[in-house]
């Protein structure tokens, strides 16, 4: 493995992270499928079920990030941002050649690859931005991903307020400025994204900095709200519309504030020692980045049993009486992608979150469906109450969790049981097939769905570490796909395609058309919640030992 050069000193990672967000936005692009997937079906001539499997090639594009997460352990964070803008190019730049009808009767196996190109981009930049800030801030994990993936859920209002302010609601323009616009903002912030040498333990500035960075994502979110609404009721002028879209890239940029106010305005600081590694990856290190605090009485009994006849197996490997087997990891230690494949931990984390993101990438592909189905004309404001509610349940579950975890040592995963559960409701409250609830399980799911992903992605890591934690990041993102050709493909859009068979058209209208799909992913998450439940019961002890000091530890012999 090459050495990777680390960068120095307290104020990258806060560039990295700012610059992050932005990256973040670039790597939404696969939630603008609902933006262009009418315009798509109109042009192409296609059917639900078709346009269904579309879908099914967006998120197999966005989630199947494999490729990336091995390579992110090979090669630094721009060569993936890098691969990820050509991807973006080709793949975009096809289905603009299609709308566009520059280029006329295109194969439709063409489009299905060209639209799964394009969204792999989302996990190449995702899994380079997010795979280095966990490492830049190791300490604070849940925080970090809250942060990152908060920023992806709203991407989604991010691209509608270009596309309705900007880009006058023309699919065209909007698949030309993701093959052009977005890979240019990449190849711009890809030397700004590296991997520096993490901090050797938590102050208070790193705190208040976490939080200012939390407020500005939340301010954009209620501003992208507020404007997505007002635009909706309001017909606003050209100048006026311009006005909104610059405050919002104002917005965006807020988090550089934090390394500004650290260049200007440094610290004093008192001489505390700093903790560095030649390799951040391989490093052969095996002392731990915090020194052990007066919570390790508590933790003495943990490992006991396996432990008490430490001495006398070495004495016996000494005389050549028996000879030593090579322990594999314990949890929260660094586990390689193929011991962490043979732990029940690994699968019940995995079937936990798939059924979770499987139904709700349903609902998000099929929204604007579900709207018309229901006799809501105008499905932006649904998409952008969704993508709001996806950004809270992201960053709030990062915070959340984060509290909890330190102050009562309360696994994650426990979010993942009350999400689940809440999920369960609210597909109840859409099988009930009312205008006043759709908007109620609109904002419900939307907050369960983010609150998944920034669940498993720290917990993966404490769980199995951080060494090899892109590909095993990457594994368990293949929930999404999955989910979405069983659940979106194979489920929803055949029996809405049927439902439409037998009013006579291609346009399925009613109640009739989704209530058996919700009832079944109701289901679904009904079992998800059964899972997390004993997910949880079984790492409780994991997180005893991280963090029965208030502030996260890691073990001896990880090389973290």
């Amino acid at each position: 493995m090459p050495k990777l050069v680390l960068k120095v000193g307290s104020r990258p990672p806060w560039v990295g992270l700012a610059a992050a967000v932005w990256v973040q936005i670039a790597a939404g692009n696969s939630y603008n499928f609902p933006l262009y997937s009418s315009t798509l079906k109109s042009v192409m001539d296609y059917n639900q079920q078709q346009v269904t499997l579309l879908g099914v090639a967006n998120d197999i594009g966005e989630s199947v990030s494999i490729l990336p997460g091995i390579a992110c352990n090979k090669f630094p964070p721009w060569a993936l941002l890098l691969v990820g803008a050509l991807l973006c190019f080709l793949g975009y730049g096809v289905l603009w050649l299609a709308v566009s009808q520059t280029v006329q009767n295109l194969p439709y196996w063409l489009l299905w690859l060209a639209l799964c190109i394009g969204a792999n981009s989302c996990a190449w930049f995702g899994t380079a931005v997010l795979v280095t800030n966990m490492r830049n801030f190791p300490l604070s994990r849940g925080t970090v991903a809250g942060i990152l993936k908060g920023y992806i859920g709203i991407s989604a209002a991010v691209y509608t307020v270009i596309c309705s302010m900007v880009l006058n609601d023309s699919a065209s323009k909007l698949l030309l400025f993701l093959a052009l616009g977005l890979p240019f903002l990449c190849l711009a912030m890809m030397y700004l994204i590296r991997a520096c040498t993490p901090a050797s333990g938590e102050d208070s500035s790193e705190h208040v900095h976490f939080i200012f960075t939390q407020a500005s994502s939340v301010l954009l979110a209620i501003y992208l709200l507020a404007t997505t609404v007002t635009s909706d009721t309001v017909s606003l002028s050209g100048t006026v519309s311009y006005i909104l879209v610059a405050i919002m890239v104002i917005l965006l940029m807020s988090p550089l504030v934090i390394p500004a106010k650290m260049t200007f305005f440094p610290a004093k600081k008192l001489g505390a020692p700093v903790y560095s590694s030649d390799d951040l990856v391989g490093s052969t290190q095996t002392d731990p980045l915090l020194t052990p605090t007066s919570s390790s009485t508590h933790l003495g009994n943990f490992h006991e049993r396996e432990d008490a006849s430490d001495v006398e197996t070495l004495l016996a490997v000494g005389e050549g009486a028996v000879k030593k087997k090579r322990r594999g990891p314990r949890r929260g230690e660094d586990f390689k992608f193929r011991e962490a494949l043979i732990k029940a931990d690994f699968w019940l984390l995995w079937f936990s979150y798939f059924l979770a993101v499987g139904p709700g990438i349903t609902v998000l592909n099929n929204l604007a469906q579900i709207g018309v189905a229901l006799g809501v004309d105008d499905t932006t404001l649904l998409l952008s109450l969704f993508s709001f509610c996806n950004f809270v349940g992201r960053l709030g579950a990062g915070a959340v969790s984060e509290h909890f975890v330190r102050s009562r040592t309360l696994p994650r995963t426990f979010w993942m049981i009350c999400a689940h559960i809440v999920m369960t409701v609210s597909f109840l409250l859409f099988a009930l097939s009312l205008t006043s609830t759709l908007y109620i399980a609109t904002a419900l799911l939307g907050i369960c769905y983010g609150v998944q992903y920034s669940t498993m992605v720290p917990t993966a890591s404490e769980i199995f570490g951080l060494k090899h934690f892109g590909i095993i990041y990457s594994t368990m993102a293949l929930g999404n796909p999955i989910g979405a050709i069983l659940f979106s493909a194979l489920l929803a859009g055949y029996l809405y395609d049927a439902e439409a068979a037998t009013q006579g058209g291609s346009t399925c209208l009613g109640s009739n058309c989704f209530r058996l799909t919700f009832l079944v992913l109701a289901g679904v998450c009904g079992l998800g919640t059964i899972l997390s439940t004993i997910l949880t019961i079984r790492v409780q002890p994991v997180y005893q030992l991280l963090y029965a000091g208030g502030s996260f530890r890691l073990l001896q012999n990880t090389n973290y």
